[in-house]
């Protein structure tokens, strides 16, 4: 089904006056209002705010995706808004929020909400589309906007739909120095270790570089006496520019493919008891599903 089959042109305003996103909420919220729904919206707006204090829904590229299941509303409803001075609110990548799609959807509903936020999360990804999106003068040339996007909503969740598509990579040529930063800076504890043309070769984590500097932990924890002539943590500092990814880096890594399902993919996490499993596409990666990722999108929402 495609997603902008679920649109309703009365659930789209495409000139937000609020400079907030708390407000555009509640201007998209009053479409409901007018269209004579009874609705408790002090529950749906205390839903959407206690999302938005677990982890703020703006998504970056210019969009925001707040949302919300509750029991105060009975069925699902996609409201979508544009700004078009933006909102002030912060951003991840700095970039003013213009978009804004509130998804509202009864608890008892749970595969149709995941996948259809994963649909409208879909369709900010696309290159130049908040460009596009600006340029739209209408309701429905919006909606054909969209339509044009040929983004569905699946009948079964994917990979693709849960995995981080920025994948935080480091090459075999690359320094342990750079490695360290890349986990600092992405707060990772592995990274996937590519080819000059992409391709998946390896993953690297932190126990990795822990061992670099401990070559003989196996005799540290044999004999708690065992002494070392030299402090291995700092003659690794000194190393840390010549030692390489090449050096470290293993080849023992599970793949999958963003059309793979996710319980499948779940299921093998937990019998294999690992936290993370890159995706790949004709060899390249071009994602990464982690555990948390799993609980925060699928069981937190």
């Amino acid at each position: 089904m495609k997603l902008a089959n679920l649109l309703m042109d009365r659930r789209i305003n495409i000139d937000l006056q609020s400079e907030t996103k708390e407000g555009a909420v509640t201007e998209l919220l009053e479409m409901i209002r007018q269209e004579g729904i009874v609705v408790d919206f002090d529950t749906v707006l205390t839903s959407i705010r206690e999302r938005e204090e677990v982890e703020s829904t703006n998504y970056g590229h210019g969009f925001a995706f707040p949302h919300a299941r509750t029991d105060a509303v009975d069925e699902m409803y996609i409201l979508v808004g544009v700004s078009r001075n933006g909102l002030k609110d912060k951003t991840p990548d700095g970039i003013p929020v213009r978009v804004i799609c509130l998804l509202l959807t009864p608890s008892t509903i749970a595969k149709l909400y995941l996948q259809t936020l994963s649909g409208l999360a879909a369709f900010g990804r696309v290159e130049g589309t908040l460009d596009r999106v600006l340029a739209t003068e209408t309701k429905t040339d919006l909606i054909k906007l969209i339509s044009q996007a040929n983004v569905t909503v699946d009948k079964e969740l994917m990979v693709k739909d849960v995995m981080r598509h920025n994948v935080a990579a480091v090459t075999p040529e690359d320094s342990l120095k750079e490695v360290a930063n890349q986990m600092f800076r992405n707060r990772l504890s592995a990274l996937a270790v590519v080819d000059h043309s992409h391709r998946l070769v390896g993953v690297i984590n932190d126990r990795d570089l822990i061992k670099a500097a401990l070559p003989d932990y196996k005799s540290l924890i044999s004999n708690l006496n065992y002494s070392l002539d030299i402090e291995p943590f700092e003659e690794l500092l000194k190393q840390e520019d010549k030692i390489k990814v090449a050096q470290l880096f293993r080849d023992d890594f599970e793949v999958t493919t963003p059309e793979t399902r996710i319980v499948e993919v779940a299921a093998m996490m937990i019998f294999k008891d690992i936290r993370r499993v890159f995706v790949t596409s004709q060899d390249r990666l071009v994602g990464v599903l982690l555990r948390k990722d799993i609980v925060n999108m699928i069981i937190r929402g």
